[in-house]
């Protein structure tokens, strides 16, 4: 029998159902705040994630998934959301002189080694806001994640990691001075470390190694090199989440490992899911439009990790219902099929929300409420000789105290739809 590829999983029935709801949840948030969807495709030239990830980022390295078409042209399935939200932006003239807040969601695609939290085809909800330099929207996007998690119920799972990259400049001179200190100590490296020496120094600093840390420890500090500017922007920020009421952090080590980042840079990180802490991330990239060969423009975004949410959901809300169906409408006699099916229809139609579910393949109505009972349905409906033309036979599933209850059929639906 062929499997599913290592790293690519099924996400069954028995889960979807979850994963629909926290989907449903963070999407109808970022819709309230007025931001606007766009649809990226799966595959792109693999040069726009070379020129905006960055070639010495171990995304680009080692964990792209890419592929030569019939004409030669190297193609990547996306290992992230921003490069090509940009490159969208920008081919159909959105990003001059205009400000635009949008949001996307999709599977993305890296070669990890797969584990618990972390998987080769991954989903992601991206947030993304051009045109704006203030730190105003960094602090209504961190807000905006923070709505997700107290819609979602998992506030006291996750907390906000802050820092600042300061500008482009600084960014290269901490990093030289990084590269000066570290040298010296490159042996006591761990080797992801030691390859990152020369060509990504920076991601060094958030090294799980713990030789590594101890050396980092003691290396010089980002904040050092951040310009008057760039500092005033970072304190403007920490002052809108305090108002604002959003608890943080500072980590001096928090780097982001993507070429892309200046100035805010965030992350909001989980004890509960073991090294797969990081649950959304983003931060400031203001370079990246021009970099992709659009005019300066300033923008700032953030990522949500779908699966990890999906899992922390879990921990919080284990008694979390999955069923399939609301309503489930028992076939008493063959005859009464056709009118059974209607009546799902007049159903569906008069609550578009409620999933309501027809029996088929005949069969005792003990096993048909058994069946019903299995799909988690609160209501069983039956379809039957026994019903009046202007009364429903309905029976609560959930509740023995409401048990079974013959009503005018106008007020049986109303019953139907308070689930």
């Amino acid at each position: 029998m062929v499997k599913a590829v290592r790293g690519m999983r099924d996400i069954l029935p028995a889960h979807t159902e979850r994963w629909r709801r926290v989907e449903t949840s963070i999407l109808q948030m970022l819709r309230s705040y007025s931001y606007a969807e766009v649809r990226l495709p799966l595959l792109e030239y693999t040069e726009l994630f070379a020129r905006g990830v960055g070639e010495a980022t171990d995304i680009i390295e080692k964990e792209m998934y890419s592929l030569a078409d019939r004409d030669g042209d190297s193609l990547s399935l996306r290992p992230e959301g921003t490069a090509s939200c940009v490159r969208a932006l920008e081919e159909h003239g959105l990003l001059y002189n205009q400000t635009q807040r949008v949001f996307y969601a999709g599977p993305m695609f890296r070669y990890e080694k797969p584990q618990k939290g972390r998987y080769r085809q991954f989903s992601q909800i991206g947030a993304e806001a051009y045109g704006f330099a203030g730190p105003d929207v960094d602090a209504e996007l961190i807000a905006l994640g923070y709505a997700c998690w107290q819609q979602l119920g998992i506030t006291d799972r996750v907390h906000l990691q802050l820092n600042t990259l300061g500008s482009g400049a600084a960014r290269v001179a901490f990093r030289q001075a990084l590269m000066d200190y570290l040298q010296p100590h490159a042996e006591a490296l761990d080797p992801d470390s030691q390859r990152r020496l020369q060509t990504n120094p920076l991601r060094i600093l958030d090294s799980k190694v713990a030789a590594t840390q101890a050396i980092v420890k003691d290396a010089p500090q980002l904040i050092d090199f951040v310009d008057a500017e760039g500092l005033e922007h970072f304190q403007a920020l920490q002052e809108l989440l305090q108002q604002l009421g959003i608890p943080f952090q500072l980590n001096p080590n928090l780097v982001r490992g993507l070429d892309y980042y200046t100035h805010t840079v965030f992350e909001w990180v989980t004890d509960d899911l073991g090294a797969q802490g990081a649950v959304c991330a983003g931060g400031r990239y203001d370079g990246l439009v021009e970099r992709l060969g659009g005019r300066d423009t300033p923008a700032v975004g953030f990522a949500i990790g779908l699966d990890r949410v999906v899992l922390l959901h879990e921990l919080a809300h284990p008694d979390h219902s999955d069923n399939s169906a609301d309503v489930y409408i028992c076939v008493t006699s063959a005859e009464a099929l056709s009118a059974a099916m209607q009546l799902g229809q007049q159903l569906r139609g008069a609550a578009p929300g409620l999933r309501v579910r027809v029996h088929m393949g005949g069969g005792q109505l003990k096993k048909q409420f058994k069946r019903a009972d299995a799909t988690g349905a609160t209501w069983a409906v039956l379809c039957g000789a026994e019903n009046q033309d202007d009364e429903l036979v309905i029976k609560h599933l959930r509740d023995a105290a409401i048990g079974q209850r013959q009503l005018p059929v106008a007020e049986a639906l109303m019953q139907l739809q308070q689930i």
